[in-house]
Parts: structure tokens; sequence; C-alpha cells
């Protein structure tokens, strides 16, 4: 599928995080690969329910650069990190769930483990409720810079797939295409409101 064909399947993907309020006050930002050296990101301060294909800006992979000279996202750093470190990554969608928030302060750990859940099978690769899906948890930071390149390390030693939290901020997660990373995310979405729940029952 062409880019200009993926940009169309993301405006779409974004009206409709927009309308489950998982973007809200402009926050978040979304992406696709162009190809090995450019990607395509959302403009930064836009309202992510109601982008159209001209919010977003063709970013270089290898420095960031936007030839347009308009600003995209705070969290371009990231998003062309995930094309550098996975190939296979054509899409990146970044949200502010309050699940994702809130659980990502909650659990002090460097990741959180599910399991028991049928909808892990919701991931690519994954077969079985039985098996342990691990989420890393990263330390916010506004220097997105420092943080890549932890996020860089800690992917080196570990299995980093379809998404990680950012502590108090949200998910970053991606897939093949935009809509391998739209399932990716409503599937962890509803893994991580899962598990709020179960918390909040254990509690009583």
């Amino acid at each position: 599928m062409s880019h200009r064909l993926q940009l169309d399947d993301l405006v779409t993907t974004c009206h409709w995080i927009g309308q489950k309020g998982w973007a809200p006050a402009t926050g978040g930002n979304m992406s696709i690969r162009e190809d090995a050296e450019w990607c395509w990101l959302s403009e930064s301060g836009k309202d992510k329910g109601s982008l159209t294909p001209d919010d977003f800006l063709q970013v270089s992979i290898a420095d960031n650069h936007a030839p347009s000279g308009r600003r995209p996202s705070a969290e371009t750093g990231l998003h062309t990190l995930i094309y550098r470190l996975f190939p296979d990554a054509g899409a990146v969608l970044h949200v502010h769930t309050v699940n994702a928030t809130v659980l990502s302060r909650v659990v002090r750990a460097p990741q959180i483990a599910f399991s028991g859940y049928e909808m892990q099978k919701s991931l690519r690769g994954q077969t079985t409720h039985l098996d342990s899906l691990p989420v890393a948890i990263f330390d916010n930071d506004q220097d997105i810079e420092a943080l890549a390149r932890r996020i860089e390390e800690y992917a080196r030693q570990h299995t980093l797939s379809y998404g990680f939290l950012l502590r108090g901020h949200g998910l970053t997660c991606w897939g093949r295409d935009v809509a391998e990373a739209r399932r990716h995310l409503e599937g962890l979405e509803f893994l991580f409101e899962c598990e709020m729940q179960r918390r909040l029952l254990e509690r009583e």
C-alpha cells in the first residue's frame, strides 16, 4: 500500500482515537513510514480528532529533520527511533489514555507482565493466554533525545515488542501498518483497563 493510502488510514485512525478521548487537549502523536529514509508525523499542537493529511509532515528517520520547516511533534525522536530499531514497523501511535497513564505510575517496576487474558492474542505472534506478555515502562523525560537513548539501550538487551509505557505520560505502540498498530493499541488498552480493574477489586 502506498504511503498516501496509509496516511488516509492513519487520519481515519486518529479520528477514532479522538472520539475515544485517547488523545485529549492536542496530546498524542501519530506517524507512518514512507520508506527506509522518511516518515510522516503529525504536526505539533493539532487536535488529533480532526487531523487531515495536510497536518502530517515528512521527517527524516535518521536525524528528525523536517524539510518543510514546520514543527513536528515533540516526541518525534521516539517515532524515528522505533523506525530505526524495527525495520518492519510501518506505523506508530502515541496516546494519553487514562488507563495507560495511571497504570504506568502504579507499577514501580521497569515492566508489567500480562498473563491469563484472552485479549493477549490481539497482538501479533501471541497465540495463547497462558504466555507472559511483558510491556516495558520508562520514566518520563522532557529530554526526548535522552529518553530515546534509554529506550534504545533497553531494546538492545530485552525484547521490546508492540509498545511501551512512559510513566505518567501514556502509551507508544506500533505495527507493520496502520491497521496492525490500531489493533495493538486497542488490545493493549483493553489489557491496561482489565489490569486496573483487577487491582482495584483486589484492594476491596
